[in-house]
């Protein structure tokens, strides 16, 4: 692959004016800006990322995590920017954009993602994989629709779809994103079909389409065509790191301040990242301060700085690998041993201690179980629109979704659009509207 191809602001759904229009933001700070203020990014602010939606104590939503993770992309991207310039540089490439296009990204790359976290996704793929929605199965493939984009049903998918997908009454090309930056965004470039036990692809195939027009053009090689495979594109491996950076280590501080650890034990955890003189100096720092929050938060800092420069430099000394699809690994999994085997031991505890508290077990559990009502109710009312109930619950949803379609597999896309792009609040109070806890008052 090659730089001055990879680097591109051309814009999905306008690509009769690329180059035909001046501005004095980059096109890639366009991007961000078009982000920030859209209806889908300020509903992440009420979406569960981990930890339930705070009530005296504020953690981390999905709004605030994109935030945090478009911060240290930048930081990431500016890093590799200034090691490429310094490679080629006679390279007309405008590698000094960089870290827009990454921190663009970032903002985005949740977008997709349903409410009640990760659940979220479970609960939508269960509900096709195990529940109800089985029985639509055979209607699927009768029209050569995709099973699998439904029972492996991934937030990361989702976020190109909302990206890109003409949605009733709105423009070509959904956001009209840059290729660049859509390209940022699609972690596992290949289709649900290779899914796997993981769970994990990057397109429905109602946009594989879309991104083999953006992969041809940006150049990134193709590994497949059926089922559609291709190897990342280079600047995903920065949008993945500044992921792994961010969601972990805030994951740990949260639990502190939700008193789900320790002070003594988060401290314990966090210096692991620290060795020799630099160490000694973190001890002695810890000491000036009594506020335990604040040490926290001073720790916090210092891993993530370090972890910055340690990506950006295996992104750097596998430039080569990366551009030519052979770099299979994440930047974490490259970075030195003392700061992998303290990510690893983060990662453990985080599994073991935070992930099955009962604080966010029950989160999950109210996850399944309205999302599960939801998909049951709407799915049964796009099978029968002419009934009395469904006619009432269809008319309750935007008219930007296709629920009428004539085609079963669009329909139920049309669904899977509806619940996913919920909040959480949203999601819960539809369901005791539907249910009839919540009456309306008279």
């Amino acid at each position: 692959m090659k730089w001055i191809s990879l680097l591109s602001t051309k814009r999905f759904g306008m690509e009769d004016y690329y180059d035909l229009r001046n501005h004095d933001r980059t096109e890639y700070q366009r991007d961000y800006d078009r982000l920030i203020f859209s209806s889908p990014f300020r509903r992440l602010q009420n979406k569960t990322q981990v930890f339930p939606l705070p009530g005296s104590v504020f953690v981390h939503n999905r709004l605030t995590h994109s935030l945090e993770v478009a911060s240290v992309g930048r930081s990431l991207g500016n890093y590799v920017s200034r090691f490429l310039r310094k490679k080629y540089p006679d390279n007309p490439a405008h590698f000094e954009e960089i870290g827009d296009i990454v921190s663009a990204a970032c903002l985005a790359h949740d977008l997709g993602n349903p409410p009640f976290g990760h659940s979220g996704e479970k609960a939508i793929g269960t509900f096709f994989s195990e529940g109800k929605g089985q029985s639509l199965k055979t209607e699927v493939e009768k029209e050569n629709g995709r099973w699998t984009d439904f029972t492996q049903f991934e937030g990361n998918a989702n976020a190109i779809r909302l990206l890109t997908h003409q949605f009733i009454g709105r423009r070509l090309g959904g956001f009209v994103m840059t290729y660049s930056t859509l390209a940022s965004i699609v972690k596992y470039p290949y289709s649900s079909q290779l899914s796997g036990k993981k769970q994990k692809f990057g397109f429905f195939a109602s946009e594989e389409n879309s991104y083999r027009k953006i992969a041809s053009d940006l150049g990134i090689i193709q590994l497949k065509a059926d089922p559609l495979q291709y190897v990342r594109y280079p600047l995903v491996y920065l949008v993945e790191a500044a992921d792994d950076i961010c969601y972990q280590i805030m994951d740990i501080e949260d639990a502190h301040k939700l008193n789900l650890l320790t002070t003594e034990k988060t401290i314990s955890l966090f210096l692991q990242f620290f060795e020799g003189e630099r160490l000694t100096s973190v001890k002695r720092n810890l000491e000036l301060v009594s506020d335990a929050n604040e040490k926290i938060a001073y720790l916090r800092s210092g891993i993530i700085g370090s972890l910055i420069a340690a990506c950006a430099e295996v992104f750097n000394k596998n430039e080569e690998a990366i551009l030519n699809g052979t770099f299979k690994d994440s930047l974490m999994d490259r970075v030195s041993e003392k700061s992998s085997q303290a990510y690893a031991e983060c990662s453990k505890f985080a599994i073991e201690n935070i992930y099955k508290s009962k604080e966010v077990l029950d989160i999950e559990l109210a996850g399944y179980h309205i999302l599960g009502f939801l998909l049951e109710r709407y799915i049964n009312a796009i099978q029968t629109p002419n009934h009395a109930y469904s006619t009432l619950l269809l008319n309750r949803v935007p008219v930007q979704f296709n629920m009428h379609s004539e085609n079963i597999t669009e329909r139920i896309q049309a669904v899977i659009d509806f619940v996913a792009g919920m909040t959480d609040i949203y999601a819960l109070d539809l369901y005791r509207k539907i249910s009839g806890m919540d009456v309306p008052l008279l």
